[in-house]
């Protein structure tokens, strides 16, 4: 988490950990306490929407929902993947973003920008990649480079989790009062969910939902 103003991070902090949910808002009161910034002065909430997670997504999109609503500001929704592909330094190489799914596969984005993020196993990201050198980042990704680069692939490793600032600079790239329309228009953000929810039944097994 972080606060930005004027694209300037004044104060970061991250939260990990089994109890992160119930760390978050007490954190974020710490942050802006650290930051001498007062609820009043926020203009606007940004929050990245997936892919990633059922509950990491889940939970950090409804802890930013509910500053929105109570602050009477927007929440702009930002995919996680564009924040890593926008923070990548590839350096001639094609920009993967990736994210682990720990489920034997990967959440990805080719390029820059909005680029789309899929679902992928190796064996088709190294079909997709078609042979070109590659920065992988994310957090985590050295299993996925390593993969990669036994199967042929010039991949290097930038390991990063998807930096709050970039993601307040990315979401100021639209006007806060054109966010405030769009989340009347069209409903605050909403989770970014490439496959559906994994399950474990009472007798062990494990299926998705959609």
């Amino acid at each position: 988490m972080a606060v930005v103003r004027n694209g300037v991070g004044l104060v970061v902090a991250r939260e990990e950990g089994r109890d992160q949910a119930a760390r978050l808002l007490p954190a974020i009161g710490e942050v802006l306490e650290r930051a001498g910034v007062a609820r009043h002065e926020i203009d606007l909430v940004a929050v990245t929407i997936g892919p990633g997670s059922f509950t990491g997504v889940r939970v950090g999109l409804a802890a930013a929902r509910g500053l929105a609503v109570g602050l009477g500001v927007p929440l702009a929704g930002v995919s996680t993947t564009s924040v890593l592909l926008a923070q990548a330094s590839p350096v001639g190489r094609l920009s993967v973003a990736a994210v682990d799914t720990h489920l034997g596969d990967w959440f990805c984005a080719l390029g820059e920008g909005e680029a789309l993020p899929f679902a992928t196993s190796t064996a088709d990201l190294v079909a997709r990649l078609s042979g070109q050198a590659c920065t992988v980042i994310g957090h985590g990704v050295a299993p996925l480079v390593t993969a990669l680069t036994a199967n042929g692939t010039d991949a290097i490793e930038e390991d990063a989790p998807p930096d709050p600032v970039v993601l307040a600079r990315l979401a100021l790239r639209t006007d806060v009062e054109a966010w405030r329309v769009r989340n009347h228009e069209e409903g605050l953000p909403r989770p970014l969910y490439l496959r559906g929810v994994n399950i474990t039944l009472p007798d062990g097994a494990r299926r998705t939902v959609e």
